[in-house]
């Protein structure tokens, strides 16, 4: 490089650097959310040319207008909310899903991109569980492993508990995300890490392994994270034709962290529970392999079984390979099975359908039903409910 490119190099990185600290120093001073004493929240945004601005998210039924105010800020205030995690944009003149430049703090669920924040009004509340708290934390990991069912490279999310390295061996949780989802999602949008230190450090929750599978057969890791390079996220993950099926590459996943981590073993230590698909996943691999999991947690699942038609319960009535998988699994006296679902989830009915099958057959289950539908306000729930039960 000439002296003279190293010198027109100096200064555009210096430009760069100075349009980043006026960003950070001389930037209207406005503070978003602000999240005030009695449980109401203030959106703040300067825009000082905008005509009309909305703020959307999951605490309206419909998109709230912001007032202008002084100084170009708009502004809205929400009624009391209950302790959660949030999530929320804006729209300004028609254009929608713009992120609040005031709050760093946002989660990506496939394709879009929206901004959050917590609220917690009591010890132990849903918020306060959701929040990273002053206990002891445990730790993250990006882990690739050898698939040998899928002949590739793969990696997985694996939360080991506070103290992991003084422990003898500990069991293990399958979490498993939902369609479109990688094995970001649980960390991310279900802030399982938070929820796992706050129950263990509450003594709610055993010390336990959890391993968060990318659960895209024909992908390796989230998008932009492997060779496949910046593609567009979708339900199918990368598009190409996997080699085989989520239930079928399983054990690759389970050989591998108990020969790598300490591991308790057996089917008493092990539990398996995901969300949608994953909720799915969770369904087929444990009749698939019926005496590996003792503790089986399906989450708003996607029900598969064989036949046409919409009705899950007569199409239970004639898979004999289903029925028969099922007999085995159940036959292997599981210490938990668990469902759960929102009322108003589109896939309420095929969870209805399972139900009233294991009802006919006499196997015992339990049944979590609560508000909503098909979305993370419930997931994170039902894993918070979930493993309290496990490992007892």
């Amino acid at each position: 490089m000439t002296k003279k490119a190293i010198i027109a190099a100096i200064l555009a990185l210096g430009c760069a650097t100075t349009n980043a600290q006026e960003k950070l120093f001389n930037r209207p001073n406005v503070e978003s959310p602000v999240i005030n004493n009695d449980g109401t929240v203030t959106f703040n945004l300067y825009a000082p040319k905008a005509v009309k601005v909305e703020v959307s998210g999951d605490f309206t039924n419909a998109p709230a207008p912001l007032t202008e105010g002084e100084n170009g800020v708009w502004s809205f205030t929400t009624g009391k909310l209950e302790p959660e995690l949030y999530r929320y944009t804006f729209n300004i003149d028609g254009l929608s899903d713009v992120k609040d430049p005031a709050n760093i703090y946002v989660n990506r669920d496939i394709t879009s991109y929206t901004n959050i924040f917590i609220i917690s009004s009591a010890k132990g509340d849903k918020g306060d569980l959701y929040r990273v708290n002053e206990v002891p934390h445990g730790n993250l990991a990006k882990v690739w492993y050898d698939s040998p069912t899928l002949k590739m490279q793969r990696r997985m999310t694996v939360y080991t508990p506070a103290g992991y390295d003084k422990g003898k061996s500990y069991p293990v949780m399958y979490l498993l995300h939902g369609a479109g989802g990688d094995e970001n999602a649980w960390s991310e949008l279900g802030r399982a890490a938070q929820i796992l230190d706050n129950l263990i450090a509450q003594g709610k929750a055993k010390p336990m392994i959890v391993v968060m599978p990318n659960g895209n057969t024909n992908c390796q890791a989230a998008p932009g994270e492997w060779s496949k390079g910046m593609y567009q996220p979708s339900f199918r993950g990368s598009g190409d034709k996997p080699l085989a099926s989520m239930e079928e590459s399983f054990m690759d996943i389970v050989n591998y962290i108990e020969s790598h981590y300490k591991v308790a073993k057996g089917k008493q230590n092990r539990a398996i529970c995901g969300l949608s698909m994953g909720g799915g996943h969770s369904f087929m691999t444990s009749k698939l392999y019926p005496s590996t999991f003792g503790y089986i947690g399906l989450f708003s699942a996607a029900i598969h079984v064989n036949g046409e038609g919409n009705d899950t319960y007569a199409k239970f009535q004639k898979d004999t390979k289903t029925q028969n998988q099922l007999a085995n699994l159940f036959a292997a006296k599981p210490n938990l099975y668990y469902i759960a679902i929102g009322k108003t989830d589109f896939l309420y009915e095929q969870n209805a359908g399972l139900r009233h099958f294991l009802d006919d057959k006499g196997y015992k289950y339990e049944y979590i039903e609560t508000e909503g539908g098909h979305i993370w306000r419930n997931w994170r729930i039902y894993l918070t409910d979930f493993a309290q039960r496990v490992f007892k």
